[in-house]
C-alpha cells in the first residue's frame, strides 16, 4: 500500500468524522444492550463490531454533505450500511466456509456455521431497524430492495460456482448485487434523506453503483496480488471457492486451452493449481488491464458528480474514488 493512502483517508473523513464517531457509538450501545441479558451474543458482536474503513457509512455523509447536512437525520442510515455490509461479511464466511477475515477467525470458525448465519439474520434485522428508524419510506423501501439484490447475487454466485461458463456481462451482475448496490444504497440514502433533487439523487445512486463496481474490481484483484498479512486470507482464495473473478475471466479469455482453473474446479488438491492460475496471471498483462477496467468504473462514477453543488462533499468524494482504486496498489 502506498504510504500515503490511510493518511488521505483520514483527510477524506475529516467533515464527516463526528458521523462516523457515533455510528461506532450505536455499535457500542448495540453491543452493550447485550452484555447481561445475553453474553454469547454479547461475544459474537465484540467480535465482528471492531474497527474497519467504514466506507459505507462514510458514503452517505458524504452524499448529505452535498446538500442539506443534518447529522441526526443521517445517523440511522448510515448506521443500517455498516451493519448490513457485516451481515452480508458473515453470511459470505459462513457459505465459503473461511476460517480467518482480516487476520481474524471467522464467526463460523469460532462458534459454527449454523450459529453464524443465525448471527447473520440478527445483523441484517437490526440494520433493518435502524433503516425504519429514518421514518423515510422512500429509504425503507430502497434498505428492503437492496437486501433482496445482495441475496439474489450470492445465490446466482453459489449456483455459478464452479463453473467455467462465465462472460464479462455476468461477472459484472454478480459483483453488483454483491458490492455496487450497497454502495449505491448508501449514497442514495444519503442524498434523499438531505433534500437532494431528483436528478441529483440518481446522480449520486448512479455513483455509488460505478464505485461499487470499481471497489470490487479492486478487491479481486488484490485475490491475486495481495500480502496474505495484510488480506488477512490466503491469495487466490476466490479461486478456492469456485468463484470465477476478473482476472480468472481474463485468464480464462488468453488462455482457452491451457487454464489451471478447469483443473482447480475439479481437483480436490486445489493448490498446486491455484498457484499456477495466480503465476500465470502476475506473469501477464491481466491485472494491469483489470486495474484499467476498475479505472473506467471510477471515471464514470465520478463523472456523475459534475450534477452536484461544487462543495466539500463533492470533493471528498472525487477523492474517495481515487482512494478506492488506490489503496494497497
Amino acid at each position: 500500500m502506498k504510504s500515503n493512502t490511510i493518511n488521505e483517508l483520514y483527510e477524506i473523513y475529516a467533515p464527516i468524522k463526528e458521523g462516523l464517531s457515533r455510528v461506532e457509538d450505536n455499535f457500542k450501545a448495540l453491543v452493550e444492550d447485550k452484555k447481561e441479558s445475553f453474553p454469547e451474543l454479547y461475544d459474537m458482536l465484540v467480535h465482528v463490531l471492531a474497527g474497519g474503513k467504514a466506507v459505507r457509512p462514510a458514503l452517505t455523509f458524504l452524499a448529505g454533505s452535498c446538500f442539506d447536512y443534518n447529522l441526526d437525520r443521517l445517523l440511522p442510515m448510515a448506521t443500517a450500511s455498516e451493519l448490513l455490509h457485516i451481515s452480508t461479511l458473515v453470511h459470505d464466511d459462513a457459505i465459503d466456509k473461511a476460517d480467518t477475515r482480516r487476520n481474524r477467525q471467522t464467526v463460523n470458525k469460532l462458534w459454527g456455521i449454523e450459529k453464524a448465519v443465525l448471527f447473520g439474520d440478527f445483523l441484517f434485522a437490526r440494520a433493518g431497524e435502524f433503516a425504519a428508524a429514518t421514518d423515510n419510506i422512500t429509504v425503507v423501501r430502497l434498505f428492503s430492495g437492496t437486501l433482496q439484490i445482495i441475496s439474489s447475487g450470492e445465490l446466482k454466485q453459489s449456483f455459478g460456482a464452479f463453473s467455467l461458463d462465465q462472460s464479462f456481462d455476468k461477472y459484472l451482475e454478480r459483483i453488483g448485487g454483491k458490492t455496487a448496490s450497497l454502495m449505491s444504497m448508501a449514497t442514495e440514502s444519503g442524498a434523499i434523506l438531505s433534500q437532494a433533487s431528483e436528478k441529483e439523487v440518481r446522480a449520486l445512486e448512479k455513483y455509488g453503483y460505478n464505485l461499487g463496481l470499481a471497489f470490487q474490481i479492486v478487491d479481486d484483484i488484490l485475490d491475486f496480488t495481495g500480502d496474505e498479512k495484510k488480506m488477512g486470507k490466503p491469495v487466490g482464495s476466490d479461486l478456492v471457492q469456485g468463484t470465477v473473478t476478473l482476472p480468472s475471466l481474463l485468464l480464462l479469455k488468453y488462455h482457452p486451452d491451457d487454464n489451471p482453473l478447469a483443473e482447480i474446479f475439479k481437483s480436490k488438491d486445489k493448490q498446486k493449481s491455484v498457484k499456477r492460475a495466480v503465476a500465470m496471471v502476475l506473469d501477464s498483462t491481466i491485472i494491469d488491464e483489470c486495474y484499467r477496467i476498475a479505472e473506467d468504473y471510477k471515471n464514470k462514477a465520478c463523472r456523475e458528480l459534475d450534477r452536484l453543488p461544487d462543495n466539500i462533499g463533492r470533493k471528498c468524494l472525487l477523492k474517495l474514488a481515487d482512494y478506492v482504486i488506490e489503496r494497497n496498489r
